[in-house]
């Protein structure tokens, strides 16, 4: 029988928080049946099991993702949006490190499709770099190159990794200046046209 008062939102809500606070990878049903008090058998009424818990709090920490950059990309455009989006990207990631973590693990391409959240992150990314003059195939690719150095960036920062130093902040900007940069000149050559992925 399902406990009064949990759900499906209210369990990935409640592990999302607890992504935060203990490590992605340490969120089991265990421990959220924990946290409300109750037994793991309650949590199967409204999760079938961690995998779907764990794409939920996916799900949610990527419409939070997005929420924040589309905020802060609002009326910019080219560098100004490059960079107002970086920087959001950075600030989600340092400060919910768990709910990050859950952003970057493969979830079925049939979620996202139906996935508000997943389809506004695709729409706000790809029309960023359109602005920049680039279309299929080199959208995807440039999409890639911005996701690969974004993240790597914020896993090394967020493990003290940089041990030179040059201050953070300084080598994040002229990194941004650099993908600007990249993104003007970017090579012209011929592809087949592909349409867009919505997580690359």
């Amino acid at each position: 029988m399902a406990r009064a008062g949990l759900t499906a939102d209210r369990l990935a809500a409640a592990a999302a928080e607890l992504a935060d606070e203990v490590g992605f990878e340490n969120v089991s049903l265990s421990a959220l049946a924990r946290r409300f008090g109750v037994k793991d058998a309650s949590l199967y009424s409204h999760v079938r099991n961690l995998q779907e818990l764990r794409t939920r709090v996916a799900l949610l920490a990527g419409g939070e993702m997005i929420d924040r950059i589309a905020a802060a990309v609002a009326g910019r455009a080219g560098k100004d949006a490059l960079v107002a989006f970086a920087d959001a990207y950075r600030e989600y990631a340092l400060q919910h490190p768990g709910r990050y973590a859950a952003t970057q693990i493969r979830v079925d391409q049939a979620l996202v499709a139906d996935s508000p959240a997943m389809r506004r992150t695709a729409e706000i990314t790809y029309g960023m770099l359109r602005a920049y003059g680039l279309e299929e195939p080199d959208l995807t690719d440039a999409v890639r190159l911005l996701r690969s150095t974004f993240h790597g960036y914020c896993a090394l920062e967020s493990t003290g990794a940089f041990g030179a130093p040059r201050a953070v902040q300084e080598s994040w900007e002229r990194a941004i200046d650099a993908l600007h940069v990249a993104l003007v000149n970017w090579p012209r050559n011929e592809h087949d046209r592909r349409p867009p992925q919505l997580s690359p």
